[in-house]
C-alpha cells in the first residue's frame, strides 16, 4: 500500500461478530471509505490487497485469531473450459445476457428477495427494504454494471415460461485488470442450472474477450461448504498476507 494513499484514506476497525463462514468463529473487518476523484485508483490499489467493494467502502477480514479469508480471482489468459464448464453453458443456451446500467428496480428486488429467501433465510440480508437494495446496487463510486440474464423469447413459448423472464443478475465493478463480481443472485427454482457458476463463466468469458487479466470472486475460505465451488475456476489465485497473490493446488 502506497504512502499516499494512507495519508488520504482513513482506516476502521469493526467490533467483533458472529462468522457467516465458519461456526463458532467471530470476525472483525477493517475498511475505509470511497469518495473523491481518486476513488477508483484506491479501489484498484486495495484490491489488489484483499480489499473488497460494498456501496462506498472498501473491507477486509481482520480477525484476532483467523486469516482464512483469503481474496479469490481467476486467471482469465490461463482459463480453459472444461467438460462441466461446457454442459453448463450448453444447459443455459437459451438465455441471454445484457450489461445494463447499475439501476435497482422492482423486478431485480423481487428476484433477489427469492434468493435471499431460499439460500440465506437467516442472513440479516433478508431484512433489507427496496431503499436498502437500492444503495447496494446504486450507491457506487467506481464504474459499476449490472448484468441480467433472461430467457429467450423463442425457448420461453416452447417451456411455457415467461417470455423474456429474469432469471439471474450479477453486480459487478469494471476495473483496469478485469472485473469483480459485488453480489450475483438468481431464480431459486431454477437451482439445476447451476445459475451461480454460469455467471462465473460468462464474466470470465467477458473478461478474456475484453483483455482483461482477473475476475475478482470475493473471499476463499478453504474450510467453509459455502466457498468450494470457486475452486472450479483454476487456474485461482488467493491472497495469502504477507506473501501477495499465490496460486491454489
Amino acid at each position: 500500500m502506497t504512502h499516499q494513499v494512507t495519508e488520504k484514506a482513513q482506516f476502521f476497525v469493526t467490533a467483533p461478530s458472529p462468522c457467516p463462514y465458519l461456526e463458532g468463529k467471530q470476525e472483525r473487518k477493517v475498511f475505509t471509505h470511497l469518495n473523491g476523484r481518486r476513488a477508483a485508483s484506491i479501489h484498484q490499489l486495495l484490491s489488489q490487497h484483499g480489499f473488497r467493494r460494498s456501496q462506498n467502502l472498501v473491507y477486509r477480514p481482520a480477525c484476532d485469531e483467523c486469516a482464512e479469508c483469503k481474496s479469490a480471482r481467476v486467471v482469465c489468459s490461463e482459463f480453459v473450459l472444461r467438460k462441466r464448464h461446457r454442459r453448463l453453458i450448453r444447459r443455459n443456451a437459451d438465455l441471454s445476457a445484457a450489461v445494463v446500467e447499475p439501476v435497482a428496480r422492482s423486478e431485480h428486488y423481487n428476484l433477489f428477495m427469492r434468493y435471499l429467501n431460499s439460500r440465506h433465510e437467516n442472513g440479516s440480508m433478508t431484512e433489507m427494504s427496496f431503499a436498502d437494495f437500492e444503495c447496494m446496487v446504486q450507491d457506487t463510486p467506481v464504474d459499476t454494471i449490472l448484468v441480467e440474464y433472461r430467457l429467450r423469447p423463442e425457448t420461453a413459448d416452447k417451456s411455457g415460461e415467461v417470455a423474456d423472464k429474469l432469471v439471474a443478475v450479477a453486480l459487478c465493478d469494471v476495473m483496469a485488470d478485469g472485473y469483480s463480481m459485488v453480489y450475483s443472485f438468481f431464480d431459486p427454482d431454477l437451482d439445476a442450472r447451476g445459475l451461480g457458476n454460469f455467471m462465473v463463466l460468462d464474466h470470465i468469458a467477458r473478461a478474456q474477450r475484453e483483455g482483461f487479466a482477473f475476475v475478482y470472486l470475493g473471499y476463499w475460505v478453504a474450510n467453509s461448504p459455502k466457498m468450494h465451488y470457486k475452486s472450479g475456476f483454476k487456474p485461482l489465485e488467493v491472497q495469502a498476507l504477507p506473501a501477495g497473490w499465490q496460486r491454489l493446488d
